[in-house]
């Protein structure tokens, strides 16, 4: 499990982000999460003027980005080319949007990396996570990035057929890591931890926890197929 859990098996070459470098250091996808907010910081110094606006501190937006005048953008963040962030979204801060992303209606962000091309569009909240390219939450659908307990958050086999010890984070705060091209159904909740490989889809209203392998269908966790 531990080698189809690395950054370079979750999403493919080349990494499609404005943080591909930063992400490439890594070889987890969840040990980017302590950097983020200092790793933004440092990027958008380097934007440059003629691509992006910079109306706040440590704050930049691209010019060819939609951002609608109810939105609230925490800093620090970054809004990259062709994005569009909707009415009433909320990004906290620590927050890269990927090129060509929706963040929609009433989304939340806090802490994430969007890769290119993510759809966020409806009523989603992402905090502490990162969604790979072309990686779509459905409507409703979260990631709880805290445990009940408060402990630290573990990554576990999702089902019989993967063989592994969990792996250990170090992470009081870790919601979900979607590789590129993953579906999350309609109101479905990612638990603290969940790691979904590439092109997988995910059933609406499912709960789903640990890893679940690539190029699968997850129905529940005693259901999971893979795509033929």
């Amino acid at each position: 499990m531990r080698k189809m859990t690395r950054t370079e098996n979750l999403f493919s070459k080349p990494y499609m982000t404005i943080a591909s470098d930063f992400i490439s250091q890594f070889t987890y996808p969840w040990e980017v999460l302590s950097h983020i907010k200092d790793y933004i910081i440092e990027l958008g110094k380097t934007l440059s003027p003629d691509k992006f606006d910079n109306p706040a501190e440590n704050v930049w937006i691209a010019k060819s980005a939609k951002v609608f005048p109810s939105a609230y953008i925490g800093s620090p963040c970054i809004i990259d080319e062709n994005a569009e962030v909707r009415h009433c979204a909320f990004i906290r801060g620590s927050a890269i949007v990927g090129k060509n992303s929706v963040v929609g209606n009433s989304t939340e962000l806090k802490n994430v990396i969007l890769f290119d091309n993510v759809q966020v569009p409806h009523y989603n909240y992402v905090g502490d996570s990162v969604l790979g390219y072309r990686s779509h939450m459905g409507a409703g659908s979260i990631t709880s990035n805290v445990k009940s307990d408060k402990t630290l958050v573990f990554v576990k086999p999702s089902c019989n057929d993967i063989i592994g010890e969990d792996i250990e984070t170090g992470l009081k705060k870790f919601g979900a890591v979607l590789g590129d091209c993953v579906e999350v159904g309609c109101n479905s909740v990612l638990n603290p931890g969940t790691v979904i490989g590439k092109n997988t889809n995910i059933y609406p209203t499912s709960c789903v926890r640990g890893f679940v392998t690539e190029d699968s269908i997850y129905k529940d966790k005693e259901h999971i197929i893979k795509k033929i």
